[in-house]
């Protein structure tokens, strides 16, 4: 008889909030799978708890979730676990409960924080309809690719980002988008946890200056449920027109008259060319 995999997630910054649960079944199942088990040590030792890690993570996946799998079948139970939150979202071990669904290994979740809906919570926008982005690509072209696919996007949306990288992903979110409402979530659950309701562009601007720290979740508002432009098609492109005469390129132009009267920018781009 085949063993169990436990789904188990784990507090995101205050060790508080490990749930009895998570506890218990850490203490009994025969070994725990981590992200890093140099992170994970750290929790187990703290609860003094004493099982056996081995390593699954994202360059790894194939081979150590081959591993993970053969001691399922062979009737050992494993706890999963990430870094931090619920392990399987956004996250290899999405692979091993695949794996396991179709070996018929028996997959239980034990619930714990998860960023993405704590920052949700919290943001102040929408949350009756939501998506979740996860990470944006780091190549360019398949970033605003990503973010022009969700521009009439209605639902609020999640996307999890490295303070590196958060200034491009808002200077792409304002190109893509126009100016949103936005709620910056940071240090969630931690000595220093904060939640900066703002716009994109405001956000953009504020972190040209200041260097971000910490894990942020960015949380988006949807496309407004308006349908159709505020303005005529003839007065977005005399915006446009009005924005290269102060001697900006077309396509930023046209970028900046889309923000303001809801056509889309590749649409006045197209009518631009097609006048000149």
């Amino acid at each position: 008889m085949s063993g169990t995999l436990y789904l188990v997630g784990t507090p995101i910054g205050n060790l508080g909030d490990i749930s009895p649960r998570a506890l218990e079944t850490l203490q009994t199942v025969d070994f725990v799978a981590a992200e890093d088990t140099r992170v994970s040590g750290k929790l187990l030792n703290y609860f003094e708890i004493k099982k056996p890690l081995v390593s699954y993570h994202e360059h790894n996946r194939a081979s150590a979730g081959a591993r993970i799998l053969e001691r399922l079948l062979a009737g050992e139970s494993c706890a999963l676990v990430t870094d931090a939150g619920m392990p399987a979202v956004s996250d290899p071990g999405e692979d091993l409960v695949r794996q396991c669904a179709e070996a018929g290994v028996t997959v239980a979740s034990v619930p714990g924080p998860c960023a993405a809906v704590t920052a949700l919570a919290m943001s102040g926008l929408p949350t009756g309809r939501f998506c979740f982005e996860g990470f944006l690509s780091v190549t360019k072209g398949k970033r605003l690719a990503h973010l022009e696919s969700l521009r009439d996007e209605k639902r609020t949306m999640i996307f999890y980002e490295a303070p590196h990288k958060l200034l491009r992903t808002l200077q792409d979110m304002y190109e893509a988008f126009g100016d949103r409402q936005l709620a910056l979530c940071r240090e969630m659950t931690k000595l220093h946890e904060e939640c900066i309701r703002t716009t994109l562009a405001v956000a953009a601007a504020r972190y040209a200056e200041e260097t971000p720290r910490g894990e942020f979740v960015l949380i988006v508002a949807g496309t407004p449920e308006e349908s159709g432009p505020a303005v005529t098609q003839e007065e977005a492109l005399r915006l446009v027109a009005q924005y290269r005469a102060e001697g900006r390129p077309l396509k930023e132009a046209c970028r900046m008259a889309a923000a303001e009267t809801g056509f889309a920018k590749n649409e006045l781009y197209s009518l631009a060319v097609e006048q000149d």
